[in-house]
């Protein structure tokens, strides 16, 4: 996605790809499938006459949402044949802290991808450029071939939907995310019940994501305790050779767990009131394959 230096094409794509990449990873949940739908869109980019192109920022994130909207609805059978619950592929951030900018954090942030999937692909590619990036009702409705008023409505009938079903949103700072996770991961291999239950809310929730390609909860499973003993038992299982260390994805806490050298699972989590409040385990190998990329992300 690189051209001569100099190359117009190539300047103005690089400058806006933080922005391009996120619109396109919160229409798909997809980092991978992001970048094939950018590398798409540059090709397509490199043949458009510049001279008339008046504003680059809008010109390009139409072409990259209505890319992104064909694999996403390319994909649909695939979504819906899945085995257990979907999640998100986990997303490594660059050095830049979206944290800063409460907005951005949020929309990159799983519980949000989680709620964004109910949404149809039309609503979610409305939701995204209006909440998130602040793209007025004209430009959405050109990139998702709708009239202005048609998309004002949708916009509404999304944001409506959205808060609805999401849960207070903390930004968490990388040393507070970093705390939070190494004592939970402390608790957890102290095998004390009480102690782990103590980190967690009441209603927490463990949902994991595999595909039915390794061993995971089939439907989430809900509840301190249960939450507490599952994963105690998750590093038992693991012997000696597991080991499950704290991280950062998707701008806040995580954590990772391996057997041996083999990387075994990315849980993100959900954390209020100093507890935490749902995992999302990513237990499926295709989309644990890139998760040591870090993306840039912008808006």
């Amino acid at each position: 996605m690189t051209g001569a230096p100099g190359d117009e094409h190539a300047e103005r794509f690089t400058l806006l790809r933080p922005l391009l990449f996120t619109i396109a990873y919160e229409l798909l949940g997809s980092a991978s499938e992001a970048d094939d739908v950018l590398q798409d869109s540059y090709l397509r980019w490199a043949r458009v006459d510049l001279d008339t192109v008046r504003d680059t920022r809008s010109y390009l994130a139409r072409l990259v949402t209505r890319q992104a909207l064909n694999a996403l609805r390319a994909g649909a059978r695939r979504r819906e044949e899945y085995a257990g619950p979907w999640l998100p592929e986990p997303l490594l951030l660059d050095e830049h802290d979206p944290s800063a900018d409460v907005v951005l954090a949020e929309s990159v942030s799983t519980a949000m991808l989680v709620v964004l999937e109910t949404l149809s692909p039309e609503e979610r590619a409305v939701f995204v450029l209006r909440e998130v990036f602040g793209f007025g009702y004209d430009e959405i409705g050109s990139a998702v071939g709708k009239a202005t008023a048609t998309v004002r409505q949708v916009a509404h009938r999304a944001r409506a939907h959205v808060q609805s079903r999401r849960r207070r949103f903390e930004p968490v700072d990388e040393a507070v995310s970093t705390r939070i996770t190494t004592e939970f991961l402390a608790a957890a291999a102290s095998g004390d019940v009480g102690r782990l239950m103590a980190r967690l809310a009441p209603d927490v929730v463990w949902t994991a994501d595999s595909d039915g390609k390794v061993v995971a909860a089939r439907r989430p499973v809900r509840g301190a305790e249960k939450v507490a003993r599952l994963m105690i038992g998750l590093l038992r299982s693991a012997g000696p050779s597991g080991r499950a260390e704290p991280a950062s994805y998707n701008g806040g806490p995580a954590m990772v767990l391996y057997l041996g050298e083999h990387l075994e699972s990315v849980a993100t989590l959900d954390v209020a009131d100093g507890k935490i409040t749902h995992f999302y385990v990513m237990r499926n190998p295709d989309k644990l394959a890139n998760v040591w990329t870090p993306r840039a992300v912008g808006r």
